[in-house]
């Protein structure tokens, strides 16, 4: 099939629940219509690209593995359309120097030499290093790297990445910050709140400079926290602050997830934050980051010697999609559009879209049995890219 030539898919609208028909010409979406067919039963789900703004591996490849390579990256973007994620933001965490600008070069040469990476890869997010020194909100995160937010440096990583850091993660707590964001803000670079023990007044004034995102909010931080005032209350109540969560069952309970769904509204956002082992069969790993782990057969990834402690996720978007909707957090449409319009639109992507005519062609077509949502095809830039056997 030529690229401009027209086809169409069929399913149930995710949105709507009615079946409808796609067509599809080149790399758009031409029409959607209803789909008159005697017999229902057997279509699939059909909704948008899924949109994963924080995503640290899969299958086994780490983006912070060292050397990174372009087969790597490639070869993650691929693996991903299995999951139904049609563009993502790879995570670079807190290295050192050297590392992290190694990292960035290499995924910004990938998207230079792969045309489905460049498509895919709607940015980097560089989780780290300027992010609290403290145990508890700093996670996993290696302390000997942790520093305060230099411009500088930032320019430097930046250029390494051919200016495809679209988002950066810190915490405000630090003196240079509120003049850190302003220049990212000013330089079109999301700057997102997170690994934090900024006070509430510190947090305003990183929003008064221009952040206008929460990190996995409710994760990231200290075992106890005061009552209130504490940064996790503060930035739930910020109207201005977008906000992403965890929704995989284990990193959040389902009376934070139900407050953070009335705070935040329509600007609350799902990510993975999945690390190289979602993908993977249950067991125990050894991780460069981390120590030994282990992947339990319901999903959690946890220390090995303390399985109290979560070691990071291992689930991707439709496990939290079918987490929300099982679980009777919200419905179908908010969740998927959680997972996807709402973070395409929130970074401007050019390269995911909606299910609308005149949106890029970037659409999942789906199975959901209570929690389980199966993949069953992924379209990318009018292309089929996966198709389940």
């Amino acid at each position: 099939m030529k690229l401009e030539d027209s086809w169409t898919v069929s399913g149930i609208h995710y949105g709507t629940g009615r079946p409808v028909q796609v067509k599809i010409q080149g790399t758009q979406i031409v029409n959607v219509s209803p789909y008159d067919s005697a017999d229902h039963s057997d279509l699939p789900f059909i909704g948008p690209g899924l949109v994963d703004l924080q995503i640290n591996g899969y299958g086994g490849r780490d983006f912070n593995t060292h050397p990174l390579s372009v087969d790597m990256v490639a070869s993650v973007t691929e693996q991903l359309w299995q999951t139904g994620v049609t563009a993502y933001c790879p995570t670079i965490i807190t290295n050192g120097d050297q590392e992290i600008e190694d990292a960035a070069r290499t995924i910004a040469k990938a998207c230079d030499q792969n045309t489905n990476v460049e498509h895919s890869v709607i940015g980097i997010h560089l989780e780290g290093p300027f992010i609290t020194p403290e145990d508890g909100p700093r996670g996993a995160h290696d302390r000997q790297y942790v520093k305060a937010p230099d411009w500088n440096l930032f320019q430097r990583w930046q250029e390494a990445a051919g200016g495809r850091i679209s988002i950066v993660t810190i915490s405000p707590e630090w003196e240079s910050a509120p003049t850190f964001i302003e220049r990212c803000v000013d330089n079109g670079v999301i700057v997102s709140i997170g690994h934090t023990s900024a006070s509430p007044e510190q947090i305003q004034e990183a929003v008064k400079a221009g952040a206008r995102l929460s990190t996995h909010l409710g994760n990231g931080a200290h075992l106890m926290l005061p009552r209130h005032p504490n940064y996790i209350w503060e930035q739930l109540a910020e109207d201005s602050l977008y906000a992403c969560i965890i929704a995989d069952g284990f990193h959040l309970p389902d009376s934070f997830i139900k407050v953070a769904l009335r705070a935040k509204g329509d600007r609350l956002m799902l990510v993975s934050d999945a690390v190289s082992l979602s993908g993977m069969s249950p067991g125990t790993y050894d991780m460069h980051i981390g120590g030994r782990v282990q992947l339990t057969e319901e999903g959690r990834l946890c220390v090995a010697e303390q399985p109290e402690l979560l070691a990071g996720s291992a689930q991707m978007l439709t496990w939290g999609i079918g987490k929300l909707v099982s679980s009777g957090l919200t419905d179908l449409k908010n969740a998927w559009d959680m997972a996807s319009i709402r973070p395409a639109r929130f970074v401007d992507s050019p390269h995911a879209g909606e299910l609308a005519v005149g949106a890029a062609a970037d659409l999942v077509l789906f199975d959901m049995r209570g929690k389980d949502v199966t993949v069953c095809q992924t379209i990318k830039g009018g292309q089929s890219v996966y198709t389940r056997a």
